[in-house]
């Protein structure tokens, strides 16, 4: 079996730099806490609570510690709270998500519509709407259809950094073409972060050089979620893994070429411990 490595794949520079920022805040100020996981990858959180960083979902009984911002953000009422309290805050939020936040309240504030091109329930997309000043609304493909009939004839659309071009592209021109006469100014922000783009254009090339794809990310990982739907698209068997504890081994059955690539919040150790169990069930099965 030949075990083939997307060429672009892993921590993006955006989780790097929230993982340093942590890391360093824990070692020289003690006991951070993390407003929500700093990324969709529960290994990455576990080894952050062995240094110091714990998480909560909410900022109510926080108090004499430092309050970490992961890198999805958060909204402006959550910043303001915590000022309030006093609590001194790490903010960790990823350079391309703030862009984002900033372009929302500016259309916001022009007003215009703002259409979050991403998942409702995602961090991300939930601190950009509140950017929004209620004037915004989180859309797919599938919930194109439930964008109110009255809306401001002016009209932005900012995309959760982690989705497909393509995808974007085609809910834009979606859009025109069945909401068109209602629109008298479009302005489309891109907010798409290259790295996530480029990971997924390696795991499209890899689809057509493998004949099973393995996506190793957390399962509530967006990015890694969507190298998946990539690869499937591509005509791929594609298994969107956690560790190398999820493998299975009628997977490999018969394979003579196995792809493997991993998510923007996937650590490096996380992809090698899969290679070498792939390479051992491999030869368990040889053997």
């Amino acid at each position: 079996m030949k075990i083939l490595l997307a060429k672009e794949m892993g921590f993006c520079w955006g989780v790097r730099r929230a993982i340093s920022m942590m890391e360093k805040a824990a070692s020289e100020r003690g006991p951070v806490i993390s407003l929500g996981p700093i990324v969709h990858n529960p290994q990455v959180v576990a080894a952050l609570a062995e240094k110091g960083v714990q998480v909560t979902s909410s900022i109510d009984g926080v108090s004499g510690v430092p309050l970490a911002i992961a890198a999805h953000g958060v909204g402006p009422k959550v910043l303001e709270e915590a000022k309030a309290k006093g609590l001194e805050i790490i903010d960790t939020t990823c350079p391309i998500v703030t862009r984002s936040q900033r372009w929302a309240k500016k259309m916001a504030e022009g007003e215009f519509t703002v259409i979050v091109y991403g998942d409702a329930d995602h961090r991300e997309v939930k601190g950009v709407l509140s950017w929004a000043q209620g004037k915004g609304i989180a859309l797919t493909e599938e919930t194109l259809d439930s964008l109110p009939q009255e809306l401001s004839s002016r009209v932005a659309i900012i995309p959760q950094t982690t989705q497909s071009p393509t995808r974007f592209a085609a809910f834009i021109g979606r859009l025109l073409r069945e909401r068109l006469a209602q629109i008298s100014e479009l302005q489309v922000v891109n907010t798409l972060c290259n790295v996530t783009a480029s990971q997924q254009a390696a795991a499209r090339d890899l689809a057509q050089k493998v004949e099973l794809v393995l996506v190793i990310g957390g399962h509530n990982s967006a990015n890694s979620r969507h190298l998946a739907e990539a690869c499937r698209e591509a005509g791929v068997e594609t298994h969107h893994i956690e560790t190398a504890a999820e493998l299975e081994t009628q997977w490999l059955t018969g394979r003579e070429r196995v792809g493997i690539t991993a998510g923007a919040s996937t650590p490096d150790w996380a992809v090698e411990e899969v290679v070498r169990c792939v390479r051992k069930l491999a030869q368990d099965e040889d053997g």
